[in-house]
């Protein structure tokens, strides 16, 4: 029965994320945690959430664990949306990034997409969910262009403070 979860939330990741972000997300073995009513809710790996099924929409949200694991997998810009070096402490912090700090994006973002957040080296300060549109951050002076769901130091902090 297992197997056959981990294939389906494989399945789900790729269409969501790209080709072969199932098997960067999931291993083999991973905790599922449900809801009361037997749906899937969180992903873990370990103590490390991955993701989170979310109910209304049927996709994924990213945990950290998640972010780090695409951020390794996709290649540069896929999946990314990239922020003036300057304001990468606010992110890691857990700002929200707003459309005049964006610098370059991957073309294929819509808005409400799930993102990585990340600076002009390619590091990674968190992940979001896209409010904009990839040409609408790149163009617009104004606005929140990711909502930032969670952040590196905001991450680390809650894991420290168990």
């Amino acid at each position: 029965m297992e197997g056959n979860i981990i294939r389906i939330l494989r399945v789900l990741a790729d269409y969501q994320f790209g080709k072969g972000a199932g098997k960067a997300l999931f291993p083999k073995v991973c905790r599922i945690q449900f809801s009361s009513t037997g749906r899937i809710r969180q992903i873990f790996d370990g103590d490390k959430r991955i993701a989170t099924l979310k109910a209304d929409t049927g996709f994924f949200s990213l945990g950290i664990e998640g972010a780090r694991r695409l951020h390794a997998f996709f290649e540069y810009p896929r999946l990314r949306v990239v922020v003036k070096n300057e304001v990468s402490d606010a992110i890691l912090k857990g700002g929200n990034v707003f459309a005049k700090h964006v610098v370059d994006v991957d073309r294929s973002i819509k808005a409400n997409d799930e993102v990585l957040i990340v600076n002009e080296n390619d590091e990674l300060l968190g992940t979001g969910k896209a409010k904009l549109s990839a040409a609408e951050m790149l163009e617009f002076d104004r606005g929140i262009a990711v909502s930032t769901r969670k952040s590196i130091l905001k991450a680390e902090k809650s894991v420290n403070n168990k």
